[in-house]
């Protein structure tokens, strides 16, 4: 309670504004006063506040304190009290879900306290307390807003620096007031030589004493300052560290569409400031060693040196990854930025070199943090200089026409693919900081990337990469991925990335996710819950067309744009299950009155051969409008082919007419048929030849139910069916876009 009974008296003379700053509405005064002695009994200093392992911790402080609030209450006779206290005790739970709120609270609060009396204890003509600063300085007169978490850290930790030089300056006047106390002490003495005891002789004998008393009582705590500021430091900066990790790790996530806040300002910010700080500090402990000497502080200064090594060589950071799938001989480009550039010396420039390295090379650098001399790939325009944009305040090195000429693979196991191997690329430099006078090596390296050489590797390399992305631990050793996961772990993968893909809020719902299951497990007559089910790398890397490639994304969107639809409307979508083969999904009614969404067989370039898209969308009579409300006629006119006329020889033409069951009105059978040859009246050729034509072509529907509606074979039953989804918003169609897509696919070839 020592600290609350020396700010006590001196509340009276602090300004409103500056007892609201102190003690917030979150934390009154109240709680201050009547807890002092258990709140300087708690170890807040110990408390990691970016460490949620250390949550139970501070939730048990919570509750102690709420309970002794309340006893409190209960024993304070006054009424208008007690009601108060119980009412903030009651408040005090706004700091339930965020219990380390509460530490951060109340730790700045006593180390405000402390500055506060330091300042009033070491300057007698300083005024008493000045404005607690809670921000960066106003600019154009404008206040800035005050920084979060462990920015605060920083402005305490520049408080603590301000303290130790404020010591400083007061030692340097008390050791000036003792000069010039002990000059005019030797001409008193001088002067009354016979007489020892005389009066001026002995005050100012006792003012001597005093000022030594007080100078050896600065400088001691003046060193005990150094001795805080530099853990205060220390544990800044490991906030600092993991922040960087952590915005590397957010970059990671964020290829399979996870949020991430790509702006580096405040961690620059953050960076600079520690950097000033360290820079101070060290200036601090070299005047130390001069007043004062011995040894012990060449652990004080080791301790500095390793922080603003530290801190150097932490604040290089890729911003613009490159591509995690590269082909070789082709272009890519990355950016590289420097959070201290504005710390650089001048003169030279800094160039930063790029090299490939492999999966090993990586792990080996992590642990051992030796550049690696082995060159796996022969990378092209390699190397780019660190410029400083001064609009922006970054420092930053842009390699814009990067290319990967040759790649060297390790040998592989079993049946591991090369799309399987993951490599990255290191960036490495020298640099320079203002006022350190030996160069720093540095060096920053990529998320991993897969090398390709032909584009049908492409699907297979990005499977690799989105498992890495989605299922890779933080602080991994480069780059070791589980080789299952949870159905469940795998359905908030797919889902994120859906959203990411399709550029929507709506993530896939249960039936989307048990449509997937159903494709990855091989299962598509099952219905129970896949949750619990482990999926491993190989199953996910066999589907790698289904859940790799964004027609599965595709189809799933269209399902959703399509659900508010009338009947008839119909959307063209490349198949996922046939490569490059075109369906058409499209709105039906059921038996019921409703409307169900189906899809038609993929048309393949066979198909198309023998009748072009444009006819075939013209002769299914169960769709009628392209999304979202065009007449299909008016659309793909221009893609129908013209009747051919009567042949010289007396033979009747034919055409090839597309008949969809159910859905179509123009069909007369419940099966689905093959095409079936028509004459230029339109009237089948069964007619003529006979009714027998084709028979056996035709099977009656079973039970089961196929995702897709054969078209030219013998069918196995109806079209898959799509429960209906929430509604979306619709969308508008780009027509220029969708003309040019016609103009390639519907003509016959």
């Amino acid at each position: 309670m020592a600290l609350w009974a020396q700010m006590t008296p001196r509340l009276q003379y602090l300004p409103t504004q500056t007892l609201n700053e102190l003690y917030p509405d979150s934390f009154p005064l109240d709680v201050r006063h009547y807890l002092a002695s258990w709140i300087e009994e708690q170890r807040w200093e110990t408390f990691d506040v970016d460490n949620m392992e250390q949550e139970p911790q501070a939730r048990r402080l919570l509750d102690q304190m709420v309970h002794l609030l309340q006893e409190v209450a209960q024993l304070n006779p006054n009424v208008v009290e007690r009601v108060k206290l119980q009412h903030i005790s009651r408040n005090l739970s706004v700091f339930q879900p965020q219990p380390m709120q509460l530490v951060r609270t109340v730790r700045d609060i006593l180390r405000k306290e402390r500055h506060l009396l330091a300042q009033a204890g070491m300057h007698p003509n300083f005024p008493p307390f000045q404005q607690i600063p809670q921000g960066p300085p106003a600019i154009n007169g404008t206040q800035q807003p005050a920084r979060e978490d462990g920015k605060t850290d920083v402005d305490n930790l520049v408080l603590k620096v301000l303290e130790i030089q404020n010591c400083r300056q007061t030692l340097h006047q008390l050791q000036e007031d003792l000069n010039w106390e002990k000059q005019e002490m030797e001409t008193i003495q001088g002067q009354n030589e016979l007489d020892p005891q005389h009066s001026d002789q002995v005050a100012r004998q006792t003012r001597i004493q005093q000022l030594e008393y007080n100078y050896s009582v600065c400088a001691k705590k003046r060193v005990q300052l150094l001795h805080e500021a530099l853990c205060a430091l220390e544990q800044c900066q490991s906030c600092l560290i993991l922040r960087i990790k952590s915005w590397r790790w957010e970059q990671h996530r964020a290829t399979i569409g996870v949020h991430f806040d790509d702006n580096l300002g405040p961690l620059q910010t953050w960076c600079e400031q520690l950097l000033g700080v360290n820079g101070n500090l060290r200036q601090e402990l070299m005047l130390v060693k001069r007043d004062h000497g011995g040894a012990e502080f060449h652990t004080l200064q080791e301790s500095l040196a390793h922080l603003l090594q530290t801190l150097i060589q932490s604040s290089l950071v890729v911003d613009k990854q490159p591509p995690q799938v590269i082909k070789t001989q082709s272009k890519f480009s990355t950016t590289v930025r420097y959070l201290l550039g504005e710390k650089m010396a001048p003169g030279k420039p800094v160039l930063l070199k790029a090299q490939i390295i492999t999966e090993a090379q990586a792990r080996n650098l992590g642990q051992q943090g030796v550049v690696p001399n082995e060159n796996v790939g022969e990378l092209i325009n390699s190397t780019a200089i660190l410029e400083h944009n001064t609009s922006s305040k970054s420092t930053c090195a842009t390699f814009r026409n990067m290319s990967i000429r040759k790649i060297k693979r390790a040998d592989r196991k079993g049946s591991e693919s090369v799309t399987e191997e993951k490599f990255a690329l290191l960036f490495t430099t020298e640099i320079t900081i203002t006022g350190c006078e030996t160069p720093y090596s540095i060096q920053a390296i990529s998320l991993p990337v897969v090398v390709i050489v032909h584009g049908s590797q492409e699907i297979n390399a990005m499977a690799t990469i989105i498992w890495d992305c989605a299922f890779s631990e933080p602080n991994r050793i480069p780059f070791i991925v589980p080789e299952r996961v949870p159905w469940k772990q795998m359905c908030e993968a797919l889902s994120s990335k859906f959203m990411s893909e399709v550029q929507t809020q709506r993530c896939l719902d249960r039936y989307n996710l048990h449509f997937l299951a159903q494709k990855i497990f091989d299962q598509p007559d099952i219905s129970e819950d896949f949750s619990n089910m482990p999926v491993s790398w190989a199953q996910f890397n066999k589907h790698t067309n289904t859940f790799t490639h964004c027609c599965v994304f595709k189809f799933i969107h269209l399902h959703v744009i399509l659900q508010n639809k009338p009947s008839g409307t119909f959307l063209l979508r490349f198949s996922d299950s046939e490569i490059g083969g075109i369906t058409i999904a499209y709105v039906g009614p059921t038996d019921n009155g409703g409307r169900k969404i189906q899809n038609i067989q993929p048309f393949t370039k066979k198909d198309l051969d023998s009748a072009g898209l444009g006819d075939r969308i013209r002769d299914i009579n169960c769709i009628t409008h392209v999304y979202p409300d065009l007449p299909k006629n008016e659309v793909f006119k221009k893609f129908f082919t013209v009747p051919s006329p009567p042949n010289p020889d007396g033979y009747l033409p034919f055409k090839l007419t597309t008949v969809v069951n159910p859905g179509d009105q123009g069909s007369s059978t419940a099966s689905i048929p093959t095409e079936t040859p028509m004459d230029m009246y339109g009237q089948p050729m069964s007619n003529v030849y006979g009714s027998n034509m084709n028979q056996g072509m035709f099977s009656p529907l079973p039970q089961s139910t196929p995702p897709y509606m054969p078209e030219q074979i013998p069918v196995q039953g109806p079209l898959y069916q799509s429960p209906m989804p929430q509604a979306p918003s619709s969308e508008e169609i780009d027509m220029e876009a969708l003309e040019g897509i016609l103009s390639s696919i519907c003509q016959k070839d």
